[in-house]
């Protein structure tokens, strides 16, 4: 099916506006890059059929489609991303899940370090609150939670994430 005229910049701009954010959030649940555009690019179809019939907020119904996405991922590829993961882990260079300058690249690397050490719970409120510039009731929505539970993992992983970052530079 195809988009009529008026509306494909619409969804170029919203695939600009939310498409990093959205990879990001994508990124925290999947074993590779690839796997992560991939439940994107499967999410912005969900969402594209549902928003025909009038669904809305985006940003909400996006990070919840990604998540949905992402556990009937791993369910169907376990063995696969066993594999990968153990692949990427022979790999020398860590796969970046930032861009950013060189200037840059240690302190991303401590970022990331922190954030995979962090619990998937922790992980992926901070990269909505963060990154997504989500609210709390916005990311208890995405993630079937209620805003306090989001609030609280949130301060939980950010202390901690803090507390692994003084570590990591002392």
């Amino acid at each position: 099916m195809e988009l009529e005229p008026t509306t494909k910049p619409e969804w170029a701009e919203v695939f600009r506006q939310w498409g990093p954010k959205l990879l990001l959030f994508a990124r925290q649940q999947t074993a590779s890059v690839a796997d992560a555009e991939d439940i994107v690019q499967e999410a912005f179809v969900r969402y594209w059929k549902c928003y025909c019939r009038g669904l809305a907020p985006m940003p909400t119904a996006m990070f919840g489609f990604i998540q949905q996405i992402a556990i009937d991922h791993a369910r169907k590829s376990w063995r696969r991303r066993w594999w990968e993961t153990k692949a990427q882990a022979d790999r020398e260079e860590p796969i970046a899940c930032f861009e950013c300058s060189l200037e840059h690249q240690e302190r991303r690397a401590l970022i990331e370090q922190g954030l995979q050490s962090l619990p998937q719970e922790q992980r992926e409120v901070l990269v909505l609150k963060i990154w997504g510039e989500l609210t709390f009731e916005e990311i208890g929505q995405a993630l079937r939670l209620s805003p306090n539970t989001a609030a609280s993992r949130y301060r939980y992983g950010l202390n901690q994430l803090k507390k692994q970052m003084t570590l990591m530079v002392s």
